[in-house]
């Protein structure tokens, strides 16, 4: 993949930031971070003037309502979204960034034509229902049970960890359709209506004070088998689609955002004098190499999910690397601040960013430590790069993969 801008891109680059510096500034204020419902109305209004500005899933393909834009169009839109200080995609999250896509490759025609505008002009919000309680990244042990009723499904169970639950229209939602076949079996992907009879949301408050995610439960909830993407009990197989995405190119801004941030430390190590430091020098020296790495890698996915349609294993190298540098950053973070780390977040935005444009550090880092479990957790990813790049055979196995 040659990395240089063609005339075509050059042009494509110039359009996308003029119209970011017109339109920018036109922006209300963000709402507060714990205010879920005016974040979704301030993300999908976002979303909406991206639509209407044709920027709306550029790397969609234009069959399933994008741009059809190449992966060298799709990295420049993430470069100059994040240069400019764009909203990010927020309450969009899900059904932006996996169950769209996911839907665009496994889903129906009528799927496709039901569910993906309303995702694209921000006029509908997703969850994720995948982690369970006892099961956690380990999803071949869901246990949600769906029970084929006529040409409905009725399922009863619980999920957690499902991320904007209380503002969702549609939840991704998996669910065990064949309790006797063996785990990875015997799964389907269904689409969830949340104001379905049945739907309860809990939402969960997080180490960093907002109620990001939620508990979700499912009382005999009737869900039609029209809902289901791909052939029933083919879930895991669907979900592995979903995945991809999620690991391969859904934190993708989030690198950027991670090397302007390294650069926000930077200047305040200078300004605070611990620069001076050598061996801090060192740290941050290695974190911002990571970070270009990790670029890198988020320019290999995006161009083989260009070239295949979705991301390969090197979705979980990306993943696992990310977040525990992620993690890294802030903890390093919290060394320059001394004790102002230890303010509470909403105090710290208020006392401790002596200049706007750094990052609420106090908030990123309690949010950080989700990272490494959050899409998979680092021993799940572990497990895959093992077993699927490196050929390393699975735990109980010998001579799998050769060697």
């Amino acid at each position: 993949m040659d990395l240089s801008d063609t005339a075509a891109e050059a042009a494509f680059r110039r359009g996308l930031r003029d119209w970011l510096g017109k339109t920018l500034p036109e922006l209300p204020p963000p709402p507060d971070p714990d205010d879920w419902p005016g974040r979704r109305a301030y993300d999908t209004s976002w979303q909406r003037r991206l639509y209407d500005a044709g920027y709306a899933g550029v790397h969609w393909p234009v069959e399933a309502g994008g741009s059809g834009a190449t992966p060298a169009e799709h990295l420049i839109y993430l470069e100059e979204t994040e240069r400019a200080g764009a909203p990010y995609v927020g309450a969009n999250f899900v059904g932006l960034l996996h169950a769209g896509p996911t839907i665009a490759a496994e889903g129906s025609a009528e799927q496709r034509r039901r569910y993906l505008p309303p995702i694209l002009s921000g006029r509908e919000v997703w969850c994720q229902g995948f982690s369970e309680p006892g099961a956690g990244s380990d999803l071949a042990a869901l246990r949600t049970r769906a029970v084929r009723d006529g040409d409905a499904y009725v399922v009863s169970g619980s999920k957690i960890w499902t991320s904007h639950a209380e503002v969702a229209d549609w939840c991704e939602l998996l669910v065990r359709t064949d309790p006797e076949a063996p785990r990875h079996r015997g799964i389907s992907w269904l689409i969830l209506p949340m104001d379905a009879p049945g739907v309860t949301v809990r939402p969960l408050r997080t180490l960093a004070g907002t109620a990001e995610f939620a508990e979700l439960f499912l009382d005999e909830v009737r869900i039609p088998v029209g809902n289901r993407v791909g052939a029933e009990n083919d879930g895991w197989r669907v979900t592995m689609v979903t995945l991809s995405f999620e690991r391969g190119t859904a934190f993708a801004s989030e690198v950027l955002a991670g090397r302007r941030a390294l650069g926000a430390l930077a200047a305040r190590a200078a300004r605070d004098g611990a620069w001076n430091d050598g061996e801090l020098r060192r740290r941050i020296g290695l974190l911002a190499a990571e970070f270009t790495a990790l670029w890198r890698l988020v320019q290999w996915n995006v161009s083989e999910a260009g070239a295949g349609g979705v991301p390969g294993a090197g979705a979980s190298v990306f993943k696992l690397r990310f977040s525990e540098a992620r993690q890294r950053l802030y903890d390093l973070a919290a060394e320059v601040l001394g004790s102002g780390a230890l303010l509470l977040p909403d105090q710290a935005d208020q006392a401790d960013r002596s200049d706007p444009a750094e990052p609420a550090w106090t908030a990123q880092r309690l949010q950080g430590l989700s990272y490494t479990i959050a899409a998979g957790t680092s021993q799940i990813q572990r497990n895959i790069v093992a077993q699927r790049v490196l050929g390393l055979p699975r735990p109980g196995r010998s001579g799998a993969g050769g060697g």
